[in-house]
């Protein structure tokens, strides 16, 4: 399975802004789409936003102008960069990478270990 290591949780002031990284391991890997998910306590994972191989982005609404998604194909990396943090954006964000493929096989979507975001008010 792909692995993938994030970085750059931590905490931050309401209205601050946080960048989270993430970097898929391995050669010759494929990702057609690399995503942030969020998981707060007592709460479901929830999508917060998509980028394709081919630069497109999709955001969940509580998070569209205010965070930014953005992918380095030539790293397997993509950022989230966070904006104008509020208490409700407090969880641990997952990395994904959706459609994934190593040396030309198939193989299951790749989760990070999370990183956590706390937002102080």
């Amino acid at each position: 399975q792909v692995q993938l290591v994030e970085s750059g949780g931590g905490l931050v002031q309401a209205g601050g802004s946080l960048k989270l990284s993430c970097r898929a391991l391995g050669r010759m890997l494929s990702l057609k789409s690399m995503g942030w998910y969020r998981q707060a306590p007592g709460n479901q994972r929830e999508f917060v936003a998509r980028i394709t191989d081919g630069g497109t982005t999709n955001y969940a609404a509580s998070v569209e102008g205010r965070f930014t998604i953005s992918r380095d194909n030539s790293k397997n990396s993509v950022d989230l960069q966070m904006h104008s943090l509020t208490p409700e954006d407090p969880a641990v964000y997952y990395c994904n990478a959706a459609g994934v493929s190593k040396c030309g096989l198939e193989h299951p979507d790749a989760w990070g270990q999370g990183t956590h975001v706390t937002v102080s008010s």
